[in-house]
């Protein structure tokens, strides 16, 4: 049931979603403090986002323990026919079940290791900030990376992409050639999957108003990354709900490789250290 850092093949864990890749990542040495779940990016998954970039590695050496998903239609994860299956409500629902079949328990009073922390990047973000705004017994801290306060995924123009894909059409809208472009970076990529789980995602648009977190959070983006300009309305949206919000802008680093940032993965470590 555990993957250590230095190893390359997955295991799924016992009693979650059997179509979906968690895994988890532990040490020899552990700092006593909550696990951490991993929440990966749109067309990314956690090889990509969190093994190759580092942050396994690093969490690891400072003694944290790590549960990582790929979502459906991702990385070694399944990709259901069904809409439902890419539903954000439903991921969130079946990203809480799989940290419960690991033991994560409950914040609890005088207990360190109790409750879970959260780092999400992209759309990982946009679901860390849901779980982390609904799940305030559970959330203890989240880092939030490449966060918007809009929501790109819903701003996807589907039909474009689907002519793009048959015969070429250009796609006039940027974002969606961006995102489309972004998802076809890896050929083993199911692109149709991704297209279904930016449907499901239509349907359940982000608010951010809906659920805002109350713990501390740190919200990061690349200096170049047009969603930096997010930060301060999240920031003030978890300010005004009676949390904690601190911001990292990540010189020199767009939204593709800001998740790759030292300075980044450094941050992140002493913020969740605390």
């Amino acid at each position: 049931m555990t993957r250590h850092a230095g190893q390359n093949h997955p295991h799924t864990v016992e009693g979650s979603d059997p179509g979906l890749n968690v895994e988890v990542f532990r040490g020899d040495s552990d700092a006593g403090l909550p696990p951490i779940l991993l929440v990966h990016g749109f067309s990314s998954s956690i090889e990509l986002n969190w093994v190759q970039s580092g942050w396994v590695r690093d969490l690891v050496k400072a003694g944290r323990w790590a549960i990582a998903v790929d979502l459906p239609g991702h990385g070694h994860s399944a990709a259901p026919a069904d809409m439902d299956s890419y539903s954000p409500g439903k991921i969130r629902a079946d990203l809480l079940q799989a940290v419960t079949d690991v033991g994560v328990r409950p914040l609890r009073d005088g207990d360190a290791g109790s409750g879970l922390d959260v780092v999400g990047y992209s759309l990982g973000g946009r679901i860390g900030w849901e779980i982390a705004g609904t799940q305030r017994g559970l959330v203890r801290r989240a880092v939030l990376g490449g966060p918007s306060h809009n929501d790109p995924l819903a701003e996807f123009d589907v039909v474009a992409a689907q002519r793009h894909l048959a015969d070429g059409t250009p796609i006039a809208d940027e974002s969606t050639a961006a995102l489309l472009t972004m998802a076809q970076l890896v050929p083993s990529n199911n692109i149709f999957a991704f297209l279904t789980l930016i449907e499901a995602a239509k349907v359940e648009p982000f608010d951010p108003e809906d659920a805002v977190p109350r713990q501390d959070i740190l919200l990061a983006a690349g200096s170049e990354d047009p969603r930096a300009a997010s930060l301060p309305t999240l920031a003030a949206l978890v300010e005004a709900a009676g949390g904690h919000a601190e911001t990292l802008l990540i010189p020199g680093r767009n939204h593709t490789n800001a998740v790759t940032s030292r300075v980044f993965k450094e941050a992140a470590l002493e913020f969740l250290g605390r």
